[in-house]
């Protein structure tokens, strides 16, 4: 078992924002001793679970729906897989902006270092985008896709 000011540092979640979560009743078997939360590995894997949802943007009052499902059993399943489903829709469309953004940001630090060695950009401006070597080229394209 795990006091909330442990389980904030092992999640590097502030307090207040674990005492929320248990206030919106994320925690519903939440054990409490003399009134001070015991956090069991329990709590410990729905935290990790919850962390996910809200990283793919899934907001607290649908977190709290998907803890009620579970709590009511296996006839949850597939309205939770559902969820799941389109949490990996979410996270992969967000995979996919960030690794143009990283394309264009890799672009930019080769663009940058040539200009720099070159002593400007003439000759760049003139290999974009036929001219550019072949792996640049393919962060160019990503990039501007």
């Amino acid at each position: 078992m795990y006091s909330i000011g442990q389980v904030s540092e092992l999640f590097d979640i502030p307090v207040s924002t674990l005492r929320y979560y248990d206030k919106e009743g994320l925690f519903p078997r939440l054990e409490r001793s003399n009134g001070i939360r015991r956090f069991g590995e329990q709590e410990l894997e729905l935290l990790r679970i919850i962390d996910c949802l809200k990283k793919t943007g899934l907001e607290i009052k649908d977190i709290k729906r998907f803890v009620e499902m579970v709590q009511e059993g296996p006839s949850t399943y597939g309205e939770r897989r559902e969820l799941f489903e389109a949490r990996k829709v979410q996270a992969e469309q967000e995979i996919e902006r960030m690794q143009k953004a990283l394309a264009m940001v890799e672009f930019k630090c080769w663009y940058y270092e040539t200009a720099q060695k070159d002593g400007g950009e003439e000759r760049l401006w003139e290999m974009i985008p036929d001219g550019l070597p072949k792996d640049i080229r393919k962060l160019y394209d990503l990039a501007h896709s």
